[in-house]
């Protein structure tokens, strides 16, 4: 009985048999982490006291987050640099883009290699007829310390895709076709060989398009014949052979939550859209970067919409410059990103805002995967014509006008419902004191900027302080009425409310500093959050004692040490905004 493509890549890389269902150990060629999971692979590898087996096959991508701008990514970014320096591994760093990519057009990775990441689509190196699977960290670290991993040898399912697509119709369309018919789960557990006319002749940029969602499809693989690499046998044996009709294809789009839910672009046609994407490793190639130029060139983002675009590596970007590409992006109004996955990572380009329509070249579009936005999948021409035209639309039926923003109607934030003040707030509060002998505690350590997006006041106070050395159990041991006794220059650093809000949110009755932050002072007294400046406090009075605090004449009783000490008290704009509950109340 012959073999298929993945049983001869197997075969090539074990002393065993690569019979279909039979584990076996597979020698890898390639070993790569990224800077998702990185850090965890050194952990594995330095807690166990592992070793590399062969640096020259060990590589990190940081392609994930190549801003750095989370700040847990760039902590583990600089634990993957200093490991890779201590075992002379190579990085391809921030600037170089989707590290998938950069393997293919390096020739790291080869046709009828193996590589294993902690990239879930590295599936892709099926598009040159390698073997690519994802893992988590710890088969990474193992294939590391070893060189080789189990795999069991799958059955393989062979697809044909009959007839020639529309002009109008990419390789992304063909994949979107592939999902309709396969849905979410018909080829799990199976890896897939693909033929047929249009394959033939398809450009690498193409088979990466469509071997990088074989994931969505919950294939191991979609692997295409090579001239350099395996080619199944004549009789190699298949679990089923599926015919996939493509002929005269027209755009196809995923509708929001489901990459497998596919229509046609023309069912959908008119929904309006607020933003694109244009990049992953999906979409993220020159032939893509190119197509959309030819969309954008002459023409505007629609009024009000944004279109971002990524390119995948970082020679793309290049050679978008040298061909003048990226001025056409510009003119149209595009933001141009630098290299990486993009809108396909939290925190990075291509997340969108609760309510928000997007259209995107992505692979996935679960919901929250992206923000908190409907996505839409569709090519990078789709995405394009959509983008300039404002809502969603094939590239021949631009308007000559674009379709203008729409205006919300209702009120983006529920107003607060109008009670009638009853009473005054007390003038008189009494408390537990939590004494902070630090003086310039800034704004990151009261409430650290990665939290700046919460608008909720309620969930505000588990942070106050999670940053502040000896203090990061706070929040969870404060009690509602406490008072906080601080030293000079409190809440220096940036003008972030929550910085306050967090206080009013645990329910601290009273800040009492030495000095105060000047924009934390206004911040404070314009939320209503008591405040007041005392000399030299925190040298009087002693942690967890007990405080009675008048606001109007700044007297400040120690019951706990039977002393009395004075604050400034309130003035006549502090008090009055305190008895109204804010400045705005």
């Amino acid at each position: 009985m012959g073999k298929t493509i993945i049983q001869k890549i197997f075969e090539k890389h074990s002393d065993s048999e690569a019979v279909v269902g039979d584990v076996i150990d597979i020698d890898i060629d390639v070993r790569v982490a990224r800077d998702f999971g990185g850090a965890n692979v050194v952990k594995n590898l330095e807690e166990n006291n592992l070793s590399l087996d062969d640096p020259n096959k060990t590589f990190f991508t940081f392609d994930c987050n190549p801003g750095g701008c989370d700040q847990k990514y760039a902590a583990n970014q600089h634990i993957c640099r200093l490991f890779a320096r201590r075992n002379n591994v190579k990085i391809f760093d921030i600037n170089q883009g989707i590290g998938t990519h950069l393997l293919i057009d390096e020739g790291i990775a080869k046709p009828a290699g193996t590589v294993v990441s902690t990239d879930s689509h590295a599936n892709i190196f099926g598009a040159i007829g390698a073997f690519g699977q994802g893992m988590g960290d710890k088969d990474i670290a193992y294939a590391w310390a070893y060189g080789k991993v189990w795999f069991k040898v799958p059955p393989t399912v062979k697809i044909i895709l009959n007839g020639i697509p529309s002009k109008s119709a990419t390789p992304k369309d063909v994949v979107l076709k592939m999902l309709q018919v396969f849905g979410a789960n018909g080829l799990l557990g199976f890896a897939a060989e693909i033929y047929g006319e249009y394959i033939d002749s398809l450009p690498l940029d193409g088979r990466i398009t469509i071997a990088s969602m074989a994931t969505e499809m919950a294939g191991i693989i979609i692997l295409f014949p090579s001239e350099k690499g395996f080619n199944a046998d004549v009789d190699a044996e298949y679990e089923k052979t599926v015919e996939v009709d493509i002929n005269g294809l027209k755009p196809l789009i995923s509708r929001p939550g489901h990459p497998e839910d596919v229509v046609s672009v023309e069912e959908v046609k008119g929904v309006k859209v607020d933003s694109g994407f244009i990049g992953s490793c999906t979409n993220g190639r020159m032939s893509d970067m190119r197509a959309v130029a030819r969309v954008l060139n002459g023409r505007k983002i629609a009024p009000g919409r944004v279109l971002k675009i990524v390119p995948s590596t970082d020679k793309i970007w290049r050679q978008c410059l040298d061909e003048g590409l990226i001025k056409i992006f510009k003119d149209a109004g595009a933001l141009v990103g630098s290299p990486g996955c993009a809108g396909c990572a939290n925190g990075q380009i291509g997340q969108t805002g609760e309510g928000e329509i997007a259209v995107s070249t992505g692979n996935r579009n679960f919901v929250g995967k992206q923000g908190k936005g409907d996505i839409y999948l569709a090519s990078p021409v789709t995405v394009a014509a959509s983008l300039v035209s404002g809502f969603i639309t094939t590239v021949e039926d631009i308007p000559v006008e674009p379709e203008q923003v729409e205006v919300p109607k209702k009120r983006l934030f529920k107003v607060k419902p109008k009670t009638k003040q009853t009473t005054v707030p007390s003038l008189i509060v009494k408390g537990r004191a939590w004494v902070i002998k630090k003086d310039n505690i800034d704004t990151d350590m009261i409430f650290h900027n990665k939290y700046l997006s919460i608008t909720n006041i309620e969930e505000m106070g588990q942070y106050a302080f999670d940053n502040l050395q000896g203090y990061e159990d706070f929040a969870k041991q404060v009690k509602s009425g406490d008072i906080l006794v601080v030293g000079k220059n409190f809440g220096c650093g940036s003008s972030r409310q929550q910085a306050v809000d967090c206080f009013k949110s645990l329910g601290i009755s009273v800040i009492i500093a030495e000095s105060f932050g000047a924009i934390y002072e206004r911040n404070a007294i314009n939320s209503g959050m008591p405040i007041l400046v005392a000399k030299d406090i925190t040298k009087k009075i002693d942690d967890k004692d007990e405080l009675v605090v008048n606001f109007k004449t700044g007297e400040i009783i120690d019951k706990t040490q039977n002393k009395t000490y004075y604050a400034k008290p309130f003035s006549k704009a502090q008090l009055n905004i305190y008895k109204k509950g804010g400045l705005l109340s």
